[in-house]
């Protein structure tokens, strides 16, 4: 049997190599529509394997990427693409969206997106897609090939935004030509995520021209609400399926790209305190006001939630101090992408937040940065130390505090081109593989012997409650999710698969109470049981209040190594309570109302009716 496996392998590794040796890549194109005018304005190349196993798209790259080959694989289909676009006679006025995978942008270098032997004709026009993924994995390196690609004479689609937040917070630094709306908001219920998603992709489009395209348009309602999301161009197959070249009977026209000011292709030279406009004006302070003004932009960064990324500068590592850690925990447990700067900082300062080490040099080591931005919030403070020698408290600096958006992005990339890879994409590179995720049924409990009989029945026990349970390991990185219940996945709104190896975190809404969640915190740290109501939000957007019971699993030794978490929706009874609550407050004040213009008439206890001789104040008490 195993003979049989390694034979397998060993055919489908030549297969797929095979494919890509061959030229046996094909693409289909899928019409892109303006949708005022019903003209065919492009078309998205999609990749064809042979006939065979490799055909779909899906099992092609799945086995590229198992053997090593993705990066050649996702060369060809882009050559494939181009090629057939020529072939086909899909050149100007007409245009050619090709994709590009995350992964690939992660560690191919920029000349391999371009590379493809061929010569591509001055009269072909093409728009790149890609997504934020890799932007949030190696910020450096997708910022160079982003400046890259528009030197090229490129353009620059972001894809299924509204897959994922980042898409939103990672927007701005993109600049894309195009936005692409994933196809579940035009196929989907609309809900609070939806609405959070155009508007921040409608605030995106007007500052900025920028097309917005929805994709998977297959009927007339889905066409209703495309144009109600602000799509100006649509694309599914209400408008025509994937075909070999032009689609018959269509009518062709101009895609009208925005104009895009060009980015600086050496952005690692900037500091953010350069960025700033001559005329902008700069003030002096010391270190005490810069943090009060650092402490603000990082609360009002909180409020803005995943939607929103800061980066921050440090000069020096132990400008990290443990009072700061607390603060930027909090940060990366609220914000999509956070990231900080500093002279001998690590990649990784503490679980989800990014770090950068500044080269000796580097103009950015002698300032005091922190940017936050999101769709409809930019501020930054840029500040250059003035090289005092007294207290550290009382060193000056030279400042200013800009909400202006174009000096914002400026600063915010200038300061994302000097952050490296994460810890686990190195570990990516380095060991050809992801870790893997946790996943399957609940790891034997510690106490428990991994034969255990009563196993089989827990797991069947665990699968059919009703309300959540999950499992998180308090010994791996970043105390992850190791087990999930079916109940626990509807809670969430997400897979099993989409929840293991993560944080509990990603639960957290702006308004969950901080003070809850610190209560948890302390009472994981010191290995105690704890109860909370929380409120929490699923995938969707969508919120509920989640009556949270956290209880501690140790092992022989009596440490703490896991946490059995209980969650029950309460969202019915928390928001009755309230009713209850308002209604009370309501008939109080209307009884102790009624006291003050009768005095005959006895206010009901915990009221105090005014009277003529209240002052403003004491009425204010």
């Amino acid at each position: 049997m195993g003979d049989d496996v390694e034979q397998f392998r060993e055919q489908w590794t030549t297969g797929v190599r095979a494919v890509i040796a061959d030229r046996a890549v094909t693409s289909v194109f899928q019409p892109i529509v303006e949708l005022d005018s019903g003209r065919v304005v492009a078309y998205e190349a999609l990749a064809r394997g042979p006939e065979g196993p490799w055909c779909a798209p899906d099992e092609l790259f799945a086995a590229a990427r198992a053997e090593g080959c993705l990066s050649e694989l996702d060369q060809a289909c882009r050559a494939a693409a181009l090629r057939g676009a020529v072939t086909h006679g899909l050149l100007a006025p007409s245009t050619v969206f090709v994709n590009v995978e995350p992964e690939v942008l992660d560690d191919t270098a920029v000349a391999a997106l371009f590379d493809t032997g061929e010569p591509v004709p001055a009269e072909l026009q093409v728009v790149l897609e890609i997504t934020e993924r890799a932007l949030a994995a190696r910020p450096a390196e997708l910022l160079r090939t982003i400046a890259r690609v528009r030197e090229f004479g490129w353009a620059i689609a972001l894809d299924d935004v509204g897959a994922d937040s980042l898409s939103l917070a990672f927007m701005p630094l993109l600049r894309p030509d195009v936005v692409k709306l994933d196809l579940r908001l035009v196929q989907e219920r609309p809900g609070p995520a939806i609405a959070e998603i155009m508007n921040a992709v409608n605030a995106y489009a007007e500052s900025t021209g920028a097309l917005v395209l929805a994709e998977g348009i297959e009927n007339g309602t889905h066409l209703t609400m495309a144009r109600a999301l602000g799509a100006t161009l649509g694309q599914g197959w209400l408008f025509g399926r994937p075909g070999p070249g032009v689609a018959p009977g269509t009518r062709p026209g101009t895609l009208r790209l925005p104009v895009v000011q060009p980015t600086d292709p050496r952005g690692e030279l900037v500091s953010p305190f350069a960025c700033l406009p001559a005329r902008a004006p700069v003030r002096e302070a010391p270190k005490a006001l810069l943090i009060e003004l650092s402490k603000q932009l990082e609360r009002q960064a909180m409020r803005l939630g995943k939607t929103c990324v800061v980066v921050a500068t440090f000069q020096e590592a132990r400008h990290l101090t443990p009072a700061t850690r607390l603060r930027y925990r909090d940060l990366v447990e609220r914000v999509g992408f956070v990231a900080v700067l500093g002279e001998d900082l690590p990649v990784e300062p503490m679980p989800g937040l990014r770090g950068a080490d500044l080269a000796p040099g580097d103009p950015v080591r002698g300032e005091w940065d922190i940017v936050v931005l999101s769709p409809h919030f930019s501020a930054a403070l840029l500040a250059r130390d003035l090289g005092d020698d007294g207290p550290d408290m009382e060193r000056r600096f030279v400042f200013a505090l800009t909400y202006e958006r174009d000096t914002v992005v400026r600063a915010a990339q200038a300061l994302l081109s000097r952050v490296a890879p994460s810890t686990a994409q190195r570990a990516s590179a380095t060991d050809g593989g992801v870790p893997p995720v946790p996943a399957g049924p609940v790891p034997p409990l510690a106490g428990r012997p991994a034969g255990d009989p009563g196993e089989a029945l827990l797991h069947r026990a665990l699968a059919a409650v009703g309300t959540g349970v999950t499992v998180v390991d308090l010994r791996l990185p970043d105390q992850p999710l190791v087990y999930v219940n079916p109940a626990f996945e509807r809670l969430a709104g997400q897979p099993a698969a989409e929840l293991l190896g993560r944080n509990c975190r990603f639960l957290q809404h702006p308004d969950t109470d901080a003070a809850a969640v610190g209560r948890i915190r302390a009472a994981i740290a010191a290995g105690a049981e704890c109860r909370e109501v929380l409120l929490n939000r699923r995938a969707d957007g969508s919120t509920w209040w989640n009556r949270c019971t956290l209880t501690p699993v140790t092992d022989e030794s009596g440490a703490v190594v896991q946490y059995i978490g209980i969650q029950a929706d309460v969202t019915d009874q928390v928001e009755t309570e309230r009713a209850l609550r308002t209604e009370r407050d309501r008939v109080r004040s209307y009884a102790a109302r009624i006291a003050e213009l009768d005095p005959g008439v006895t206010a009901p206890p915990g009221t105090t009716p005014h009277t003529s001789r209240d002052s403003p104040g004491a009425r204010r008490v």
